[in-house]
């Protein structure tokens, strides 16, 4: 019996997936959370073989919690499902030990057959997704661009990020700058628009 947990914000389509997994007679849903904080928690005490993890979620966004269930329980083979097939999310989840990265507009069966495969040790990729990334590339983004980035997500001014981040005024315009130069962008709440919809932040 392969042991499922299921990590998704929208109890309609937590409940859905739980339900196409539960038809199968070598399945079994063990846990159910609706934020990323709870994952490990309930990965400790359930001991699933599958993680299926949505990226955006509450606390915890689907990718750190890859991330630290990954370390904290490497046995634990983790799948991101999500709406959102931007590429740089699929680069982000492999870097933090996804095994495999599907949309959640894929027919159930593919669903059903990424978690087996995944659970024999295979990587599973929703093709697409994955001709996408290699045609887009890695993030061009630095560490720091990338802060500042997600600082500005809120319209904060400059002098708001640089106190949140601990950099100076400059360094702050300095990183919008080349944060902007990077995606193309003109302003810099395009730069963060462009960045979110390439899977960059």
């Amino acid at each position: 019996m392969i042991r499922v947990l299921l990590a998704d914000d929208q109890a309609m389509v937590r409940g859905a997936l739980a339900t196409v997994l539960g038809l199968e007679t070598d399945i079994e849903v063990v846990a159910q959370v609706g934020s990323g904080d709870e994952v490990l928690r309930l990965a400790k005490e359930t001991a699933p073989d599958v993680a299926l993890l949505d990226v955006q979620m509450p606390g915890k966004d689907g990718l750190e919690a890859a991330a630290e269930l990954n370390r904290a329980l490497p046995s634990c083979r983790i799948i991101i499902c999500t709406t959102f097939g931007r590429p740089g999310y699929l680069a982000r989840a492999m870097t933090a030990g996804a095994a495999g990265f599907v949309v959640k507009d894929a027919p159930p069966e593919q669903l059903v057959d990424a978690v087996r495969r995944v659970h024999s040790g295979l990587r599973v990729v929703d093709p697409a997704l994955a001709a996408e990334s290699l045609a887009t590339g890695a993030s061009p983004l630095t560490g720091r661009e990338h802060d500042v980035l997600i600082a500005a997500k809120d319209g904060s001014t400059v002098a708001d990020i640089a106190r949140v981040l601990h950099l100076s005024d400059g360094t702050v315009r300095n990183h919008l700058s080349a944060a902007m130069g990077k995606t193309g962008a003109r302003t810099r709440a395009e730069a963060v628009r462009l960045a979110e919809n390439r899977g960059w932040l």
